[in-house]
């Protein structure tokens, strides 16, 4: 007898109560290419340096103005602690060498990582988190601009001391080549702070596991701890730092919420009819297997019909019977 493949079910696609995965690409209905943000990220951050070294090209002079305003303030409010820190730090040179390196990495390489984290595990948010701290960013440039700020460590007649220099280490400005790239007036607002904050804000709500979370509180105050010992910062421009990235999540947050029910609805469907078509796929390929395996079977099937029916032995409707008994006999 020929004998029928099963026909495929659902069942056999995926486990009950579980829907097929959608496929790898099916991250890009929520999160957009990859190569797009790269571009974007690149030419943002070039464009943010350039600025940066435009801005600088009207002299020093107000950088030094203005680093004076700011440490009468603090003094006047009793918040001047940058001193105090500077000195601790350098009593330790060891903990001096290790901040001067986390001052020059890990402001990008923490920020990158965070940024490739949420585009890869929450898509969801990538969006409105990435445009969070591009506006927090862009609108740095103005304080840059109007405000600029010679930092702690060009105060030497203040007591202040540069620890890369003091000691030779490894740092942000450690070279000529790296000093003459970038804008070391630059201080207002601090966007390591700022960064900082960002990345500890995304740890702190996406995060699943508690170490990470912690990790999130502890970045940002071991960052602002940092900046102050190093003499690169004030607690002012630190303080606005945070503040204008905050503000920019808040405004980022508001907006995509707006936004978000119809992106997530588009999301849906493309995730669905994607889930959708990989079932199918399968289906064919389930079917296109039991057809092969029926031909195969039929094959078999007969040859036995013609060789290995035993002599004195027929079917009637498919069940065996002697040929000495008549149906009706049965």
């Amino acid at each position: 007898m020929v004998q029928t493949a099963p026909t495929a079910t659902p069942s056999r696609l995926a486990p009950p109560g579980r829907a097929a995965r959608p496929r790898a690409g099916a991250v890009g209905s929520l999160a957009p290419s990859v190569w797009r943000e790269l571009a974007l990220i690149v030419l943002f951050y070039t464009g943010y340096t350039l600025t940066r070294l435009i801005l600088v090209q009207d002299g020093t002079g107000p950088a030094f103005t203005h680093a004076d305003q700011i440490l009468a303030f603090e003094r006047s409010v009793g918040i001047d602690v940058e001193l105090d820190l500077n000195r601790m730090l350098l009593e330790v040179p060891w903990l001096a060498r290790a901040a001067n390196v986390f001052y020059a990495t890990a402001h990008f390489a923490v920020t990158l990582g965070v940024v490739v984290w949420v585009y890869r595990r929450h898509p969801a948010h990538y969006r409105w988190l990435r445009t969070g701290i591009m506006a927090a960013t862009g609108a740095a440039l103005l304080g840059f601009w109007l405000y600029p700020l010679a930092p702690p460590r060009f105060l030497e007649d203040e007591g202040f001391v540069d620890p890369v220099t003091a000691l030779h280490s490894m740092g942000l400005y450690a070279s000529d080549a790296s000093a003459t790239l970038t804008n070391q007036y630059a201080a207002m607002p601090s966007m390591h702070a700022g960064w900082a904050l960002w990345c500890g804000f995304v740890l702190v709500r996406l995060a699943s596991r508690r170490w990470v979370r912690v990790l999130g509180v502890v970045y940002p105050a071991t960052t602002v701890a940092v900046i102050l010992a190093t003499a690169n910062h004030y607690v002012l421009d630190a303080v606005a730092g945070i503040a204008l990235t905050a503000a920019a999540l808040y405004a980022s947050r508001l907006r995509y919420r707006r936004t978000r029910p119809e992106r997530t609805r588009r999301a849906a469907a493309a995730k669905t009819a994607a889930a959708a078509v990989a079932q199918r796929q399968a289906e064919a390929q389930l079917h296109a297997k039991a057809r092969r395996r029926g031909g195969s079977a039929s094959g078999r099937r007969t040859a036995g019909d013609t060789c290995g029916t035993a002599p004195g032995i027929r079917e009637a409707g498919g069940t065996p019977v002697p040929s000495g008994e008549s149906s009706g006999a049965r």
